[in-house]
């Protein structure tokens, strides 16, 4: 079956499935977002690592720390920190990306704001905008940022139907430099709650071309699997995913992290919008 049938597929059964009494938050360890943001006075954190690779390069982001604050009703304040490894493969064909000696330090940070502009109702998807903003704090030389800021501008829909999650969307990367290019991507997902416990997913993630500076050089799409485990702690969990290119360039990815959550009243699981079920990102 074609992607874009798939994709077709996916996106009508988020917009016809039915709606549930509790909204969940979704993203990580996924590459599909939410449009749900952390309940008033509330905050998540999240420690993880993640890898993305392709033929030209390894990229892996690890040990990187989230931070998401419930600032205001309906908008969530969101900042990541994270420490990256570059591993170019040396294969000419892929100069200059796939050149050059391993490296390992800080990378470009990530500041956003998730709007939600539409609240889920029986027959609609909760809709929402989550722009992110790249801050070129890492070392754009040794291949660890792209050294100038660039924006993540995406939209997300979300739709609940007992234990089945629906999410979907996508956006656009602005990145105005040399050897990188702009680019669209879009992310489909479906998630069940098979226990108290465990919760799995999958996804079909699809990007466009990065650049010849970038590992990404061609398109590609992905189907990734994941999920959550819960702890005794209903504040903690444990988050996994690992997916691999279906179209277009070989590529892998594979995402692992800690999750905790705190608020106000807290809430158990099952009556807010702050639990996933928590990217890096994730990553697009």
């Amino acid at each position: 079956m074609k992607l874009p049938c798939v994709l077709t597929k996916l996106s009508v059964l988020l917009l016809l499935a039915l709606a549930a009494s509790a909204v969940f938050a979704q993203g990580p360890p996924y590459q599909t977002d939410d449009p749900v943001p952390v309940d008033l006075h509330h905050y998540e954190f999240y420690i993880f690592g993640g890898v993305d690779g392709t033929p030209v390069a390894l990229a892996s982001s690890g040990p990187a720390f989230e931070f998401n604050w419930g600032a205001l009703p309906r908008l969530q304040l969101h900042a990541v920190l994270p420490f990256g490894a570059s591993a170019p493969l040396n294969s000419k064909v892929y100069d200059p990306s796939g050149q050059g000696p391993d490296t390992f330090g800080l990378t470009d940070m990530e500041l956003g704001t998730k709007l939600a502009l539409v609240l889920e109702s029986k027959h609609v998807p909760q809709i929402g905008i989550f722009p992110m903003f790249e801050m070129p704090t890492g070392n754009a030389d040794k291949g660890l940022g792209v050294g100038k800021v660039w924006f993540k501008l995406p939209i997300w829909f979300q739709k609940n139907s007992g234990k089945w999650l629906f999410d979907g969307g996508g956006g656009y990367n602005l990145i105005q430099q040399d050897g990188l290019r702009s680019f669209p991507y879009t992310g489909w997902l479906v998630k069940k709650e098979l226990s108290e416990r465990l919760e799995l997913g999958a996804e079909i993630f699809a990007h466009g071309r990065e650049g010849l500076a970038a590992s990404q050089t061609e398109a590609s799409a992905m189907v990734d699997i994941g999920g959550y485990y819960h702890f005794k702690n209903p504040h903690e969990q444990f988050l996994f995913c690992y997916g691999h290119s279906v179209a277009g360039q070989t590529e892998n990815y594979a995402y692992v992290g800690m999750y905790w959550t705190w608020g106000k009243d807290d809430k158990p699981p099952g009556t807010s919008s702050l639990f996933p079920g928590a990217p890096n990102r994730n990553g697009y």
